[in-house]
């Protein structure tokens, strides 16, 4: 028996993430890391993993899981270990290793379908050139899924949020609208072939970002998950001390994206996004407001780059077939207070 795995989980891959402002309380009381030295990213800048010295190089740790983003198990878990592998990536680094981290719910669906979420992981790994080398499992009322990763890093190339710089200009690596047709799929309104075209985005390996990494003047780096664009850009902004602008009509976008928005295929997470950032999102077009919060799962990679750089850049993205038109650029914070405008 087939079974539709979103049909188990009340949200649907990073849509499913806690909110900016509700993980914002949890970590305020948690401590700092500051005490150790060779700790060179830790969370004091929400990035996307830590990195800690090792001699010359560093060392990138991150974990990701999430419920249900597909309803094929196979799918789910190659998206999950693709998804989680992009932290690293976006640090500028290369993964060495992987395990994972595996909830299901015993009583409600076959171990052997969990079986093919493990084996979809594996075969992303496989493509990563690394071994799915162990893990954890529990029994838990809906399925997760995901990796703890591990990969170094060149001191000299490692890319944090916080290092973008007023005039850079904004590239996206990857399409956005993953959240509208996630929610189509859990609703029976998605179209086979607009599945396909997002099922093939989640599963493209965010490997360019080691490449970007050495490139001097890339100043930041970052991936796009389930805080949306404008999430994932507020915390750049925040961690650089600067705002940003982006053109919406030079943003890639799904072109199915505003058919399913038009359906009401907007995920709960985009309402929560908003509830927590929308304030500082200067946009008053809804369609424009909603794809900016659209929470995205095994997105692109967000790059700050000096202008003296966008060539090698767009050559760089070009030969990897992502989107290479910028899409905005980094400016002094007005009033000390970070936010995205319309350019």
């Amino acid at each position: 028996m087939n079974h539709r795995l979103t049909q188990f989980s009340h949200g649907a891959g990073c849509g499913c993430k806690i909110a900016p402002d509700q993980l914002e309380k949890i970590l305020s009381n948690s401590g700092n890391s500051s005490v150790f030295p060779d700790l060179l990213v830790g969370n004091s800048t929400k990035d996307d993993a830590a990195v800690y010295r090792l001699g010359d190089q560093g060392i990138v740790s991150t974990t990701d899981f999430f419920t249900p983003i597909v309803d094929d198990a196979f799918d789910f878990g190659e998206i999950a270990a693709v998804n989680a592998l992009s932290d690293i990536y976006a640090m500028g680094g290369e993964p060495m290793m992987a395990i994972a981290i595996l909830g299901w719910p015993i009583d409600k669906l076959p171990v052997e379908t969990a079986g093919e979420v493990v084996r979809g992981a594996r075969a992303a790994c496989e493509r990563a050139g690394i071994p799915l080398a162990g893990g954890h499992s529990i029994d838990l009322g809906e399925p997760i899924f995901g990796l703890a990763a591990t990969g170094r890093v060149p001191l000299d190339s490692v890319k944090m949020n916080s290092g973008a710089q007023a005039g850079d200009m904004l590239y996206l690596s990857k399409p956005l609208g993953i959240g509208l047709i996630t929610t189509a799929q859990k609703k029976g309104l998605s179209k086979p072939g607009d599945l396909k075209i997002a099922m093939e985005s989640m599963k493209k390996l965010n490997r360019i970002g080691s490449e970007l990494s050495r490139i001097k003047a890339v100043n930041a780096l970052t991936d796009v998950t389930g805080f949306g664009l404008a999430g994932h850009l507020l915390e750049l902004c925040e961690a650089s001390g600067l705002s940003a602008e982006l053109v919406f009509d030079r943003l890639p976008v799904f072109e199915w994206a505003r058919g399913y928005s038009d359906l009401g295929c907007a995920p709960g997470g985009t309402a929560r996004n908003l509830r927590s950032y929308g304030r500082q999102l200067h946009f008053k077009d809804a369609f424009e407001r909603m794809l900016l919060a659209d929470p995205q799962t095994s997105g692109g990679l967000l790059i700050s780059v000096a202008p003296e750089g966008m060539s090698e850049v767009e050559r760089t993205l070009t030969e990897a077939n992502c989107p290479h038109t910028p899409i905005g650029r980094m400016k002094s914070s007005e009033n000390k207070n970070p936010g995205v405008w319309p350019g």
